[in-house]
Formats: structure tokens, sequence, C-alpha cells
């Protein structure tokens, strides 16, 4: 896979790509201007928000604000009432269209259809479909949207990652007898995913003079064959690709189409760290550019003085009522959710981090303290809190994209707690066999040595297991990446229950049963493709929480330092206290 360029420091115009068009004089067409996000996943409370796009959008002509997808979840301003409040800014700033990303399946699939119908602009996806008895059936949404705007016509084709089954959860797209009953074209080799996006390219070109790809693939190993370049080196047709998922800074790439056309390949990021501007020249010459905060405010300050030199009275310049009824509802949302959750609960003078010196994202291939900790909390939810009569807790397991949060020192409010698990999951105890989880732990551990991250990689509590990376993983998957067996030798080894009796970790018996703690989406919903746990024992379910669960064990803390509030000690190392050994 050829890459032509690399992600630049912010802001930065790479050098243009020249789409063939109509001549401009020709077409009366004129420049037309496409601002993006992707994977803002709630983080609303930055320099760079909604309002401030919504402003920048306003000043501008011939504009179209787009969205790729993952923005309704990730923080409790999204997971506090199931994203409604963050649709809402997006209809108050105008975006125009969105496609969906994996995220916006986290609330069900319920959750994902009243996102899509409060919307007061389109969702457009090409390869999310209804099923019925494993056959494919009509799209859910429309496949593209075409505008015409100044002088130009141009189509946006939706794609959503296959991965949505396995990174929201599976049984959001199945009916109550676990039939699938909502499909997302894939193809455990990518053709079904080609195929569909190139069919939904012909249509658009019928109606449009540039086709944009607007999709939540990513560019992450892990993600192949579903990734937006082979998307594009497997098709033909696509002008340029506004992509999400892998949370890439990538300002402008060009990548080769299945004929070898130059096709513009961009990410912003995430978290609102930048907003993409991709110009469309009236030649058809395109465009792309990462704005931090300070270059968007610079360049409506630019916008405010060139006015006043053409004499424009300066009230005017920045008048936006779409700006400011964003405004009002950002900051309207953000104080209430920091007043109903900001009480503080403890404290800590270490730093929970899955971060390490270099800004690398630790949780989702190794321990970490924080994956620790949120382990912890689930096995004293049942060990002291909940107990269960004749079922003591053995294990608790956290998967690590479940953990959300940067570092948290100092403080620790409800807020902390909601910022750290952000998708209110709830808190279940089943029985399983030894072999059902030496498989969940050998599934999880797939990841690890390869660079990919993986967020079903598991942190446990009551157990310790070694990963040996010499050995490849023999864990196979069907094409919706949900797991199906262990076809050879397993690379997880060593691992050992910590027995209550004697004070000491004992081996693993693949024969015996035990207790397992963890959460719907991974126990019992095929969250990121544990299958394995299909029948077991339901011991009791939907006890609390995910959040609730971490407020509880922190307030189980002495308070040590005599300010009056739990202090939370013994997770000193953002790598952890090595329950995980990875040879």
């Amino acid at each position: 896979m050829k890459r032509f360029f690399t992600a630049l420091t912010l802001p930065v115009v790479l050098s243009a790509l020249w789409i063939p068009a109509a001549a401009a004089e020709e077409t009366g067409a004129e420049t037309v201007t496409v601002l993006y996000t992707n994977d803002v996943h709630t983080y609303i409370d930055k320099d760079l928000g909604y309002s401030l796009a919504a402003r920048y959008r306003d000043s501008l002509d011939n504009v179209l604000l787009v969205d790729a997808g993952d923005h309704i979840q990730g923080t409790a301003y999204g997971s506090m009432d199931k994203g409604e409040s963050i649709v809402d800014l997006m209809n108050a700033a105008k975006y125009d269209v969105a496609t969906l990303g994996n995220h916006e399946f986290d609330y069900g699939m319920e959750g994902a259809l009243n996102t899509i119908e409060r919307a007061q602009f389109p969702y457009i996806s090409c390869n999310f479909y209804h099923e019925e008895n494993g056959e494919k059936g009509e799209n859910v949404l429309d496949s593209y949207k075409v505008f015409e705007i100044g002088g130009q016509k141009i189509a946006f084709v939706g794609v959503t990652t296959p991965e949505s089954f396995t990174k929201s959860t599976p049984a959001y797209f199945q009916d109550e007898n676990g039939n699938y009953i909502y499909g997302i074209a894939g193809g455990l080799d990518g053709s079904d995913l080609y195929e569909t996006v190139q069919a939904a390219i012909d249509e658009a070109s019928q109606e449009a003079d540039i086709v944009i790809g607007l999709g939540h693939l990513g560019v992450d190993p892990s993600s192949v064959p579903w990734t937006s370049e082979e998307v594009i080196m497997n098709t033909t047709g696509f002008d340029a690709f506004i992509d999400g998922h892998s949370h890439t800074t990538l300002p402008m790439e060009v990548v080769l189409d299945a004929e070898e056309n130059e096709v513009v390949l961009t990410q912003t990021g995430s978290y609102f760290g930048a907003l993409g501007q991709m110009t469309i020249s009236p030649e058809g010459e395109i465009t792309t550019e990462l704005l931090e905060a300070d270059t968007v405010k610079a360049r409506l300050y630019d916008t405010y003085m060139n006015a006043i030199a053409a004499g424009s009275a300066p009230e005017d310049v920045f008048a936006s009522e779409s700006a400011d009824a964003t405004a009002e509802v950002e900051s309207a949302w953000i104080t209430q959710v920091n007043d109903e959750l900001g009480q503080v609960i403890g404290t800590t003078d270490e730093v929970l981090d899955n971060y390490d010196a270099d800004g690398n994202r630790l949780v989702r291939s190794q321990e970490t303290n924080s994956g620790d900790f949120a382990a912890d909390a689930l096995y004293y939810l049942f060990d002291k809190t909940n107990a269960v009569d004749g079922y003591p807790v053995d294990v608790a397991i956290m998967n690590g994209g479940g953990i959300r949060n940067e570092a948290i020192t100092g403080d620790i409010s409800y807020l902390t707690c909601k910022n750290m698990h952000t998708f209110g999951n709830v808190a279940c105890l089943i029985q399983i066999t030894g072999q059902q989880l030496l498989d969940a732990l050998e599934f999880g551990s797939r990841g690890v040595g390869t660079g990919e991250e993986i967020g079903g990689f598991l942190h446990v509590s009551g157990a310790k297991y070694t990963i040996d990376t010499s050995i490849n993983s023999a864990a196979t998957m069907d094409d919706k990446g949900v797991f199906t067996g262990v076809d050879g030798e397993y690379r997880v080894k060593d691992v050992q229950i910590y027995d209550r009796e004697s004070g000491e970790y004992k081996p693993l018996d693949v024969n015996a049963n035990y207790n397992l703690a963890g959460y719907n989406y991974t126990l019992r919903d095929l969250g990121d493709g544990f299958s394995m746990f299909s029948g077991a024992t339901n011991i009791i379910d939907y006890v609390m929480e995910d959040y609730m669960v971490l407020a509880n064990y922190v307030q189980s803390f002495e308070d040590s330092d005599g300010d009056g509030l739990p202090n939370v000690t013994g997770y000193a190392d953002v790598n952890g206290e090595g329950r995980i050994t990875i040879q």
C-alpha cells in the first residue's frame, strides 16, 4: 500500500490535486468549500467546538459542513441523554450530511434510528442494509447525497465500517432470537464492501461532477480489509475521501484507485482537535487542510478586518444565527452535565492513565493502571457490595476499548467516572468454564505484539496470565469479526486464578466452573466479538451502570490524607502491577 504524503504539522495546505472538470468560464462554477469533522466523540468543551465551526462556516460562501461518524458517544456529554443534545448541536450548526460511525450504534439499534430521525440533516450509508434469512434487503439509508452549490454538483457517498458489529454490539443488529435483521456489507476479503461502494459511486456519478467518499473506515492495520485506502484502491470514481474511525491526523494523502487515478484521502484526527477544510476550485482542483482552533479564529479575524477595510459595519461581520444558537445549546448542556455529575467523591495522588510518555494509547494492547482499576471495581462490586449467596466472584474482566480516560489525578467526581466509562453498560455475573475464560483471553490477546489496537484486549482482576508473542494468534472469526474458535496453539499461557482460602494464585482448570464478572457488552451481547460466553449460566445481571461501578469502588477507599474524601491508592504505575506478562 503506497502512501504519497504523510501527516504534517497543523495547520497545513498540501499541493493541489487536479480533478478534470468543465472549464469554469463555460459552467459558471465557483469555488466550493467542504468543512468536515470526524470522531468528535462528544468532546464539546474544547476551544474548537460546534459553535466555532458554525461561525466559521457562516463566514464562507458556497460551503458545506459534513461529518464522518462517531459523534454521539465518548464522554458524559453524549451518554447522559444518548446523544440527543449532540444531534441538537449539529442541527443548530447546520450540518448538511453525515455518515454513521460504529459508535452511533452504542445506544442500541433503536438509539441509532432515533439519532437519524432527530437529525435535521441526512445520514447516508451505501452498505448498511436490512437483512432477512441471511439475504440482503433494501438499504436502511440513502447511499449518497448530491448537492448543487456554486455551480458544481457534488455527491457524497456514505460508507460505514463493517467493524460496527463488534465495535458496538452484534446483538443490536439481531432480533430477539439472535437472527441478523441488519447487515453491513464487508466480506472476509473486502469484496462485498468494494462492490457495494462501487455500485454507489456509479449511481452517484450519473448525477454529480465530483464524487466524495464520506466514510468511517480508517487506515489502521486492524481494520484490513475494510480500510479507506483499500476501498479506494479497489474502486474507481472517487475524487476524494473524507475518512474517520482510526483517529488519524491526515491533512492530505493521495491514493491511487483501481485505474490509477489519484484520490485525495483526509481525516482530522479526533476529539475536535481540528476542523477539516476541503477546497474545490471552479476547475475541479481539490486541496485539503486541517485547522486548529487558533487558526479558525485567526481566519475569522482576517475576515473581520477585511470587512472593515471594505467599509462593512463591524457588527455585521460575525452575525450568525446558527452559531449563536449552537453556542447557547452548547453552553447550557455543558453546564447541566457538569452540575449533575460534578460532585467530588474521592481523590488520588497517583495518575491513572492509558498513555505512555509519547502519547501512545496502551490500554488496547497491554495492562495499564486504569485497566486494573476498572477490573478491580467490578471485582469489588460482586465481592463486597453485591455478593450473591453461593456464587462468590472468581475473576473480573474489562475490555480495553471500554476504558476511555486520559490522565486522572487529584479530585475524582462522578463526571470523572463517566468520562472513564462512557457507554452506559451494566455489570453482570455469569458462571463459565475455565476453557471459556482461556478462549476469551486468547481472543483478546490477538493483536498484542503486532502493533494493532484491539478493543477486546482483556484486563483482569483476580487473575494473572502471560501472552507469548512468539506464537501467532490462532483465534478465528467469522466475517463479522465474531469469535468462532481457536485453531492452533494458544499464545495465552500460565493463567492463574486467585484463591480466597489460601490467598494464593492457582493454575486455571479448563474443566472447572468459575464465576466471571464483567459488563453486558462483553458477557452477554457479543461485544468485541466475544461469543465464547454464549450458553454460560447467568447468575445476576443489570446490577449497576458502569460509571457507578467505578464511583462505588472509589468510595470504598480510606481517607488516608485527612481531607474528608476517600484516597485511591495502589495504582502508581501506568503499566499496572504485573497481572499480564507479555513475552
